[in-house]
């Protein structure tokens, strides 16, 4: 009945438009009322919980994000993949796809991507006359893509909760990531064969004078990934000191060389960011002391036992693992359905013999689609305010986008182990 009661009040207060962490405040209270539980004993488990240093990367991917979105670092990039690609059909939107994938790894946040990359991409999709509806809901589409694209916060925090390795969690979304806007790519094409209206820029010389200039202003910007995924992966880095070093770089080129930023709107960037941080922090805790009570009161054995009361067959399991993950993931952000689902889920899926680093891609594909999906869908009413296009108008290809790029990959992800395993089995052992 506790149980039953708790769930019922998470979906409603979320529902309500309550915030994450007041809503699972709102449970950690109903527990106190109801006797029987000593809430009061799970704050220290929440208090030593966040006490970690793979926690600080969090933050830091955060702020050099912002940094990012306000110091238009992210422009020369954009503009460089203009003059490569601007002169082929679908190749612009393809552009904005590509751009979300790298902003997204170093912001780690959906929300951060979709402003910056549909602040910048969607003047210029439309000065091509690309569909309005169609744009807008392909940079919708491509947003979660941080999720995937490492190096994912996300994933940090995955690692963290299931006491996996970070690089291999990172790791196991590469090749997912790669399908997602491999696929993004195709079907936005499928649906622009019948317009032929687009105005397509000019093939151009490689080596022309515009194409020298453009690399030369977009080098500082491509040195950022450039760095922080050379230093991680070169084993130089961890991913805090890379977060770090991602903050450190972003402030000079975000000033001095695109001169986005000011020193009096940095301090306004920082402020904007410090908050953004108090709020993730906040949600982590009150998650974690909501995910310790599911653990003492042994919900993952219960909901084990209710899956396998429906079916023992592992296909059957993994769809339905997968469902409660859309599912959660439509109620709230990716990283409150992360901590969630992980303890949650992750002994049901290893029951079947899923690895917990395949989990870790399953749980990003989930999430990241469950975060565009209607009804509730928070990305999706964030984009049509970003690119100023009515959501009616972005409905229906961003189901096209669902049904022919997310779900394949998904399922491909789920029931294929290899494009999870891959690469973290060849260069980790």
């Amino acid at each position: 009945m506790i149980i039953l009661g708790t769930l019922v009040i998470l979906c409603t207060l979320l529902l309500l438009g309550i915030s994450v962490p007041l809503a699972f405040g709102g449970i950690l209270i109903f527990l106190a009322l109801m006797g029987g539980h000593d809430v009061t004993g799970y704050l220290p488990t929440g208090h030593w919980k966040m006490n970690s240093l793979v926690l600080l990367a969090i933050p830091l991917f955060i702020i050099a994000g912002a940094i990012m979105e306000k110091g238009r670092i992210a422009a020369p990039l954009v503009s460089l993949a203009e003059l490569f690609v601007g002169h082929l059909k679908g190749g612009l939107s393809a552009a904005a796809v590509i751009a979300s994938g790298i902003f997204g790894s170093i912001s780690g946040s959906a929300n951060a991507t979709l402003t910056c990359i549909g602040g910048i991409m969607m003047p210029h999709l439309r000065k091509a006359n690309y569909p309005e509806g169609l744009s807008a809901a392909l940079i919708v589409s491509a947003s979660p893509l941080g999720l995937l694209i490492p190096p994912s916060a996300s994933h940090i925090l995955y690692a963290w909760v299931a006491q996996q390795s970070v690089l291999k969690a990172f790791l196991s979304t590469v090749i997912p990531g790669l399908i997602l806007i491999t696929m993004l790519c195709i079907v936005n094409y499928i649906c622009l064969r019948k317009v032929t209206n687009l105005n397509l820029g000019k093939k151009v010389d490689n080596f022309n004078l515009a194409f020298r200039s453009r690399s030369i202003r977009a080098f500082p910007a491509f040195m950022m990934p450039a760095i922080i995924l050379g230093g991680i992966y070169g084993g130089i880095m961890t991913p805090v000191e890379a977060a770090g070093v991602a903050v450190i770089y972003a402030i000079p080129v975000g000033i001095y060389v695109y001169k986005g930023l000011t020193w009096s709107s940095f301090l306004a960037t920082m402020r904007g960011a410090g908050v953004t941080v108090g709020v993730v922090m906040a949600m982590i805790f009150t998650v974690l002391i909501v995910s310790r009570f599911l653990v003492f009161e042994d919900i993952p054995s219960i909901a084990q036992e209710m899956v396998y009361s429906v079916s023992d067959n592992p296909i059957v399991i993994l769809l339905m693992v997968n469902l409660v993950m859309i599912l959660i993931g439509m109620l709230m952000d990716d990283i409150s359905g992360l901590l969630l689902c992980t303890p949650l889920l992750l002994p049901i899926v290893q029951s079947v013999g899923m690895d917990p680093i395949h989990f870790a891609a399953v749980l990003g594909v989930n999430l990241g689609m469950a975060n565009i999906t209607p009804p509730t869908a928070p990305l999706l009413y964030l984009g049509s305010r970003v690119t100023q296009t009515p959501v009616n108008k972005m409905m229906k290809p961003t189901l096209i986008m669902i049904f022919f790029a997310w779900l394949p990959t998904l399922m491909l992800t789920t029931f294929i182990p290899e494009l999870a395993l891959f690469l973290p089995d060849l260069l980790l052992g």
